[in-house]
């Protein structure tokens, strides 16, 4: 945990049950002067990797490495920009990477990174891995699932109750290092975030085995460090398949 103006972060991520590594990767950033902080504000990653043993790890940590550095690195440019361009960076040094190293073929990894700059809500999301805001008990998901169950929802061929259960939900659609070129969601315009709203940034290790209602519940019913271990928890007694990483970030 630590805070900054206002803001407070808890992380924690678990091997799950069945997993010998945790191809998961997370990280933050924040500037070290107030000048910088008024700009940039604060900076939160999270990858869940793929790809065998090693690539999934790499690809994640790579991709958590370059978010962060191009993030922190660039001239103050519009947050929403950076968070854009690091996660196209992200995807061309992870294609690099496997090109040099023919063991790592296959490896990819989801990235969703979330700035929050005074009271505007930034992101730049590839994949399925996580953003949620709850707010006074209720949640809302803001990034939206790059799978092929994503795909069916969006069309209306299956609905959200279906889609929670389906069997091929973690099959992705879109990835940092699938493919050759690779488009990040980003909003229309930043969110306002409100006093007391929680981001709960996570992997599909937590929302494959709990529900939104429950994270919702959880979140809204728990200090945020108590709601995170508690999360954690409720995947692992579900049979933990997946790693598991969640953030919590509390305004």
């Amino acid at each position: 945990m630590h805070g900054i103006h206002g803001v407070e972060i808890y992380c924690q991520t678990d091997l799950g049950c069945q997993r010998e590594n945790n191809e998961d990767s997370y990280g933050s950033w924040q500037p070290a002067t107030d000048a910088e902080f008024a700009q940039k504000g604060l900076l939160l990653v999270v990858a869940d990797g793929m790809g065998g043993y090693e690539g999934g790890q790499e690809a994640s940590r790579l991709a958590v490495e370059t978010v962060k550095e191009i993030y922190a690195g660039s001239p103050a440019e519009d947050p929403q920009t950076l968070l854009f361009k690091g996660l196209r960076e992200a995807h061309a040094r992870i294609i690099h990477y496997a090109a040099k190293h023919p063991g790592m073929r296959g490896m990819g990894t989801t990235c969703t990174a979330v700035a929050l700059v005074g009271k505007n809500l930034y992101f730049a999301h590839v994949g399925d891995s996580r953003l949620y805001r709850i707010r006074e008990r209720e949640i809302v998901r803001l990034t939206r699932d790059h799978s092929y169950v994503g795909r069916l929802l969006e069309s209306g061929a299956i609905s959200p109750e279906e889609a929670e259960t389906h069997a091929q939900r973690h099959i992705l659609t879109a990835a940092l290092g699938a493919g050759e070129e690779v488009y990040p969601d980003v909003p229309d315009q930043p969110l306002t975030v409100e006093e007391n709203d929680v981001l709960l940034l996570c992997t599909d290790g937590l929302w494959g085995l709990v529900s939104d209602s429950e994270i919702a519940a959880t979140v809204s019913s728990m200090l945020p460090a108590e709601a995170v271990r508690r999360l954690v928890q409720l995947a692992r007694e579900r049979g933990g398949p997946d790693n598991i990483t969640v953030l919590a970030l509390a305004v």
